[in-house]
This record gives C-alpha cells, sequence and structure tokens, in this order.
C-alpha cells in the first residue's frame, strides 16, 4: 500500500490521543487506562475475545493494579506476526494532566507532564487497529501490546510469558519522538547499592568510638570518581556511564544521620551503571565494590574496627543492538522512504521495553510519534509528528513482506 493511499482519519487520531492523554495511569496504576483502552478498542470494531490480560503484575516485585494488555488481530493475509508494542503507564509528574490543543501541539496546563510518552503509543496502536478493521486493509496476524510499568523498571515487559506474544516475528515498539528517528538498540543496566553500618559515639566527647558511616560512603565514592567509574566512562575495553542516585538513612530517610553531634552509624547509597556490553555494565559495579571495601578499610576506630559493608549488583536489563539489514529495521527504512522520509538510525542511552523483547527472541525496533520534552511540565506532543507515525504505523502493518 503506497503513502498516498493510506485511509488515516487525522482528526479522529487526533481524538483518541486527547482521549488518552485525559485518563490517569501513573506507573503500577495502569487499571483505568487499560480500561479506556479495552472500551476504544470494541468501539472500533474488535470483538472482546480478542482482547486478553496476562499476570505479569503477580511476577512484578512493586504493586502492580493489571497485567498487560493483549490484542489478537487475525491476519487477512499470510505472513509473520507482527508484534506492535507501547506502554500504558506514565510518570507520576503526570498525574492530574489536563491536555489542550494549541495548534500544531497538544500541551499541559503547565503544573503537571502531559504523559505524551506513551500516550501516543497507546493511541497510535488503537487507531492501527480501527483503520485495519474499518477499511479492511489487508495485513498478517497482529498483536497489540500494551505494557505496564515501563517507566518503573521495564517491569511489564520483563515479567510478560513469551509464549504470548504468538511467534511474532519482530515488533514494531512506539516510544519515541521523531517519525525520522527508527531506534535499533540501547544500553543495559545493572544496579547497585550499598549498605553502611557504622558505630554511633559523641562526635565531640568522644568521636574515635565511632566508625563515621558517612565517610565510608564519602571515601567510597571519591574513590570511584577518581578511578574512572563515576559519570561517562570510558576505559581501554569499554565504555559505559553511572550514577549515584540515592544517599540516604534508616527506613527510607532522607538524611543520613541525625544531628551534626553524633557519628553517623548507617548509611544507605544507590547508583547505576550503564553500557552497551552487559559485561562492561558489570565491570562499573565491580569498580564501586572495590572502592567500598577500599574506604572501609580506612575508616576505622580506636581499637580499628570497621564499618559492616554490604554491597549488591543486580542486572536491570540487557543491551541489545540491530543490524540496518535486520528484517524489522528494513521494513520500518521501507516504511519511511514510502513518507519521503530519511531514517536515522539511532542507539538509546537509556533502556525501553524493546530491551526485553529483544532478550524474549522478538527483533524491535522503536519509532517515533511525535513525544517531547518528555518528563517534565514543559512536555507536549507534536501533532504533525504524531500523524507522521500513524502513516509509519499503518505502513508497516500493511506493506508486502
Amino acid at each position: 500500500m503506497s503513502s498516498t493511499s493510506l485511509p488515516l482519519d487525522v482528526e479522529a487520531a487526533i481524538d483518541h490521543l486527547m482521549n488518552f492523554l485525559s485518563v490517569e495511569g501513573v506507573t503500577g496504576q495502569e487499571a483505568k487506562i487499560a480500561a479506556a483502552v479495552s472500551d476504544a478498542l470494541k468501539k472500533v470494531g474488535v470483538p472482546a475475545s480478542a482482547i486478553r490480560f496476562d499476570d505479569a503484575n503477580k511476577r512484578i516485585p512493586v504493586p502492580t493494579e493489571t497485567g498487560n494488555l493483549f490484542v489478537d488481530l487475525p491476519g487477512t493475509r499470510p505472513g509473520p506476526r507482527l508484534l506492535f508494542s507501547t506502554h500504558l503507564d506514565t510518570v507520576p509528574l503526570c498525574a492530574g494532566a489536563k491536555p489542550r490543543r494549541e495548534g500544531d501541539r497538544i500541551v499541559s496546563d503547565g503544573t503537571t507532564a502531559l504523559g505524551g510518552d506513551a500516550r501516543t503509543g497507546v493511541a497510535l496502536l488503537v487507531v492501527l487497529a480501527e483503520t485495519l478493521i474499518k477499511h479492511k486493509l489487508p495485513h498478517p496476524p497482529i498483536t497489540l501490546l500494551f505494557t505496564v510499568r515501563e517507566e518503573s523498571g521495564l517491569h511489564g515487559a520483563r515479567e510478560l510469558n513469551p509464549a504470548d506474544l504468538g511467534g511474532a516475528a519482530m515488533c514494531i515498539n512506539v516510544d519515541g519522538q521523531l517519525a525520522s528517528e527508527l531506534l535499533i538498540g540501547a544500553v543495559g543496566q545493572e544496579n547497585w547499592e550499598v549498605e553502611i553500618k557504622g558505630r554511633a559515639s559523641h562526635a565531640g566527647v568522644a568521636p574515635e568510638k565511632g566508625i563515621s558511616a558517612t565517610m565510608v560512603g564519602a571515601l567510597a565514592l571519591a574513590e570511584a570518581r577518581s578511578a574512572g567509574w563515576f559519570g561517562k566512562v570510558v576505559k581501554s575495553d569499554g565504555r559505559g556511564t553511572s550514577n549515584v542516585g540515592i544517599f540516604g538513612g534508616k527506613a527510607g530517610k532522607v538524611a543520613a544521620g541525625d544531628a551534626t553531634n553524633v557519628v553517623t552509624d548507617y548509611v544507605y547509597i544507590k547508583g547505576e551503571a550503564r553500557s552497551p556490553e552487559a559485561a562492561f555494565a558489570t565491570k562499573i559495579a565491580d569498580g564501586y565494590k572495590k572502592a567500598f571495601a577500599e574506604a572501609k578499610a580506612a575508616v576505622v576506630d580506636h581499637e580499628g574496627d570497621t564499618a559492616e559493608v554490604t554491597f549488591t549488583q543486580t542486572p536491570a536489563y540487557p543491551p541489545f543492538e540491530l543490524a540496518k539489514d535486520a528484517p524489522v529495521v528494513k521494513r520500518a527504512s521501507k516504511a519511511l522512504a514510502a513518507l519521503g522520509i530519511e531514517p536515522v538510525y539511532l542507539f538509546s542511552n537509556g533502556g525501553l521495553d524493546a530491551n526485553w523483547f529483544d532478550k524474549h527472541g522478538v527483533p524491535t525496533i522503536t519509532i517515533g510519534a511525535g513525544q517531547a520534552e518528555i518528563h517534565t511540565i514543559k512536555e507536549y506532543v507534536n501533532l504533525t509528528e504524531y500523524e507522521k507515525g500513524c502513516r509509519i504505523g499503518l505502513l508497516m502493518a500493511t506493506l508486502e513482506d
């Protein structure tokens, strides 16, 4: 099907987007938006029997209202199954969003983020189903997937059962900004955390009897930075990034310690490491582990005792990268060419649901549909890019193999 013959109802597509932007669904609380999507799909002709939820929420380690939402569209012509995906949840800053249209943009009222990440994808998938059904367009079997808890750790994609993907040959994930940008890979991430248990003492009367957990943490982080493991990491055997995100106290307290006249007896620190290579992300975390061991040995009380330091590290998601001649990349490039768009191939420094789909055996490309300035109160949706994204989705669903 050519781009000029695509029967896209642009205003109806925008109406869907406005509707979904107005439905709250911050990460972990996706029940309302899932119900709104299900209702919209039924209204455009998807039978209720084709809509199902999995039980991934029962495996996600943090409270999650609902599982991932799946929609199975039978093919009207032969071909390998296609998977189209996006995520239902938004970041907490989107709570209470009030979308309004301003020319070729949709914006919020300026007090919250908007939720275009990834309600543009949610709307696109519904528009795709509506257009295919209404105009009886030829397409292979298609599964639509709306994941939960993407924003808080890619949990829905991680915990789904790969068998629920129906043997899809490739996936088109909608979670980007510009239609010209094709995300063909992303870094992997390893999280690390450390508990430092020191010993309290009076900081004025008997400081030598204390073991400062704060000092252990400070020395360790300084050593990690000096050794080249903090921020942008470039070594002879790899590259990546790292960050220290939390430096706090007991029971989630913001402060480590209670008073200036007490030697701090407890510190909790949490950070991350990212790299295109999983092994190098682990190596970055190992660098922090070594730094904390050295700092432990350096801070002693008057009897030579040291703090108790417990360092743990856990892979968060795997990296991946597709070749430019991979079938899904070629299919996306062909769709962009039909629209006269020159593709820009990108590698993301942030994790995507695509990381886990690829791990589950489904090569995945991520396309853009107009979300911009995400995770800020300046967030908006570029409707020109949203329309292009809808057209790319339709073309990828209907192109001949």
